[in-house]
């Protein structure tokens, strides 16, 4: 006795080609998983991801000493007060300089490197400033503290300068393969954009002196 699906309809009889069929999708499938990583790495787009995730690391370690140099401006100013309190107007740029320098690092939406190197060099400015008048205190120029604070200052100047090679590096190599082909067409419809770089823009404060506690 023949029974019924339960759908009423007889069941389809066995296909040689319908799975052939089956067969040949899967594996056209399989192709092209198989050949989109290889696709990627053909038009760039890998090699822009690795690129420009290596920029993005730089500007992080830019950032992190950018602020540490911040940190520090306080208590330098809290310390020169303490022997030249008569020193305000010097006091005061200096102040002001490391503000400029805090507001680029927190500018919402994420800072602009051309923007950091202006306010980092003018606050490099106000520094050199600064240390014209510390001559006139031999006091201030022998304390504990001052001495401790030039140090960390010069050592966080040194790795702010390695900081900023580095990323200038990063961002050249990336900016150079975006522009290059075929990886500038994968630019454009990704929507990847040059990045800027960390270099002092701003004319008034570009011829600023560098800093050195130690003269």
């Amino acid at each position: 006795m023949l029974t019924t699906p339960l759908s009423g309809r007889p069941p389809r009889p066995f296909s040689w080609s319908r799975l052939a069929s089956r067969a040949g999708s899967r594996a056209r499938l399989l192709g092209f998983a198989l050949a989109l990583p290889l696709g990627m790495n053909a038009c760039g787009y890998n090699t822009i991801q690795s690129y420009d995730e290596q920029a993005a690391q730089a500007k992080q370690n830019i950032d992190a000493q950018l602020q540490r140099r911040a940190d520090l401006i306080p208590n330098l100013v809290s310390t020169v007060k303490g022997f030249a309190a008569q020193e305000s107007e010097v006091l005061t740029a200096v102040t002001q300089a490391r503000a400029g320098l805090v507001g680029a690092l927190q500018k919402p939406g994420g800072s602009d490197p051309a923007e950091l190197a202006n306010a980092n060099q003018q606050l490099t400015t106000s520094l050199g400033r600064l240390n014209v008048t510390v001559e006139a205190y031999p006091e201030l120029k022998s304390n504990e503290n001052f001495l401790r604070l030039q140090d960390e200052l010069t050592g966080t100047e040194n790795r702010i300068a390695v900081s900023r090679t580095d990323y200038n590096g990063a961002v050249r190599l990336y900016n150079e393969y975006i522009r290059k082909f075929p990886a500038v067409l994968t630019a454009k419809v990704t929507g990847a954009k040059p990045r800027t770089y960390f270099e002092v823009t701003d004319s008034a404060v570009r011829a600023a002196p560098t800093v050195d506690f130690k003269k």
